[in-house]
C-alpha cells in the first residue's frame, strides 16, 4: 500500500539520520557482499552508494511510488548496476534460487507479514545464499520491551505500518536460516523516541 505523506516525511529525515550514524551502519552492512543482490524495500536508494565493487548487480525492489522515483534517481549516480523495479517483500520479481544475496536494511519492521516476506527472501536464494540485516527491533530489556507492546496499539498507523516490538532475529532463525553473526546497539538520530532505538546489524544463511 503506498504511503506517499510517510515516504515524504522520511525523506526529509533521511539525510540527518545518515549523518547521524546511519550511513557507517550501511558501511557494515554491506561490506564483503559479492555478486548479485536483492534488496527489498529499497527505499529511497540509500543503500546503493555503499555497495562494494565486489557487487555485480543489484535488483532493487520497492512498492512505495515515491521512494521508487528517488530510488531510480539514486540508481543513477552509483557505479554499481542497479534496476529499480516494482514489488512487495511478500512476493518478489524473482525466480527461485536467483540470487547470492538479501539485504533487508529498515524494512523487515513494516512489512504487513514478515513470515511471508523471509519465506519469500529465502525462496529467492541459492543455496547457501546469504541475507544482511539492518533493522530496528524489540528490546531486550523487558521493560522497554513492554512498552513497544504498548506502544504498538498506535504506532504502524503513525509509521506507515512500522511495528515497534518485532523480534526480527528470532523471526530470520525461524524462516530458515542460519544467523552468523549480529551486533545490537541503540540508535537514536535526532529527535527519535526510545521506543525505536534498539537496532541490530547482522548476516544470515540459507540453512
Amino acid at each position: 500500500m503506498p504511503h506517499p505523506i510517510f515516504a515524504r516525511a522520511y525523506g526529509h529525515f533521511a539525510p540527518m539520520a545518515e549523518k547521524a550514524g546511519a550511513a557507517a551502519h550501511r558501511d557494515e552492512l554491506l561490506a564483503g557482499l559479492r555478486g548479485t543482490v536483492v534488496e527489498v524495500g529499497a527505499g529511497s536508494g540509500l543503500c546503493f552508494a555503499h555497495y562494494p565493487t565486489t557487487v555485480t548487480e543489484v535488483l532493487a525492489v520497492e512498492p512505495e511510488p515515491y521512494f521508487r522515483q528517488m530510488a531510480t534517481e539514486a540508481a543513477a549516480s552509483v557505479p554499481t548496476a542497479v534496476r529499480v523495479v516494482a514489488g512487495s517483500a511478500e512476493r518478489l520479481p524473482a525466480g527461485d534460487g536467483t540470487f547470492d544475496a538479501a539485504v533487508a536494511s529498515l524494512v523487515l519492521c513494516s512489512v504487513p507479514d514478515q513470515k511471508a516476506a523471509l519465506a519469500e527472501i529465502r525462496r529467492v536464494l541459492r543455496p547457501g545464499g546469504e541475507l544482511r540485516f539492518y533493522e530496528h527491533v524489540r528490546a531486550v530489556d523487558t521493560r522497554l520491551a513492554r512498552w513497544q507492546d504498548r506502544v504498538d496499539r498506535i504506532w504502524p498507523h503513525l509509521g506507515a505500518g512500522c511495528h515497534a516490538n518485532r523480534d526480527t532475529v528470532a523471526a530470520i532463525e525461524s524462516a530458515g536460516f542460519v544467523v552468523e553473526t549480529y551486533r545490537r546497539f541503540d540508535f537514536r538520530p535526532g529527535i527519535v523516541v526510545q521506543v525505536v532505538a534498539p537496532h541490530v546489524i547482522g548476516s544470515a544463511r540459507v540453512a
